[in-house]
């Protein structure tokens, strides 16, 4: 393992544009693995989340230590790591909208039980469970559909609610 780091060591201290580069995609490597780390234990898949933690410390351990050591010799390894660093967070983000794990909840009110009714029958149609209730407001009575489905079908519920139940 140290004749490893070693050669890492000597890889890094270089100004080469594969030092750089290594810099670069080692950090949104590291980033994006820990949001999706954040993201698995929030959703209590602890040990996958604790797997990956493991992976992005080390992987922070050895590009860390690459940028300090001579971080005033060669300043562009910081910038490096920085924007790397911001790139990361916006790869992870997207990441946890690609996997879309967990669930969510979505209320539509819609004027009266007979559109309930429409949307209703649409949305089943496609699969989704739905619960219809007639709700009463400050001016006048009007109906609301309720929907528990897995994340990544929020945006196809309400593209059919936009555009097939109309």
């Amino acid at each position: 393992m140290n004749d490893f780091l070693k050669l890492i060591e000597v890889f890094v201290s270089g100004t080469t544009i594969w030092v750089y580069l290594f810099i670069f995609f080692g950090k949104i490597l590291e980033v994006s693995l820990g949001t999706l780390r954040i993201v698995l234990i929030n959703r209590g898949v602890r040990s996958v989340g604790s797997m990956i933690a493991f992976f992005e410390v080390m992987i922070w351990l050895i590009l860390a230590s690459s940028v300090l050591m001579g971080f005033k010799e060669d300043f562009l390894k910081g910038i490096v790591y920085g924007i790397a660093f911001a790139c990361g967070n916006y790869i992870g983000s997207w990441l946890d909208d690609l996997f879309a794990f967990g669930l969510s909840s979505m209320q539509v009110v819609l004027p009266d039980m007979e559109a309930a009714k429409q949307a209703e029958s649409c949305l089943r149609a496609n699969g989704f469970g739905v619960t219809s209730l007639d709700v009463h407001g400050r001016d006048n009575d009007r109906a609301m559909l309720i929907m528990t489905m897995q994340r990544k079908r929020l945006q196809e519920a309400i593209s059919i609610l936009e555009h097939q139940c109309n």
